[in-house]
């Protein structure tokens, strides 16, 4: 991953960004030498959301096929969640 200051940034604006991208799929912004900030393309942002949401989806059908669930009503469920169990 590909490194840009905050100092390049501030001078030569979104530029830097453009620059930094078209090379490489995401940029690291670097505030007073310390990583900070990552910055990518929209459809690369887009893609790890999607990622994530299939990994979510994952990990419920794998808690609902090893019976890691809880079936009741909302009142039961609002009652479980108040006293904490």
């Amino acid at each position: 991953m590909s490194h840009l200051t905050a100092n390049d940034l501030k001078t030569k604006g979104v530029a830097a960004i453009e620059a930094m991208l078209a090379e490489h799929t995401e940029a690291i912004v670097s505030v007073r030498g310390k990583d900070r900030f990552v910055v990518m393309d929209i459809a690369q942002y887009h893609y790890l959301r999607e990622c994530e949401l299939d990994a979510a989806l994952a990990e419920t059908r794998a808690d609902l096929a090893a019976g890691r669930f809880v079936q009741e009503s909302p009142e039961e469920h609002v009652a479980r969640v108040k006293s904490g169990a």
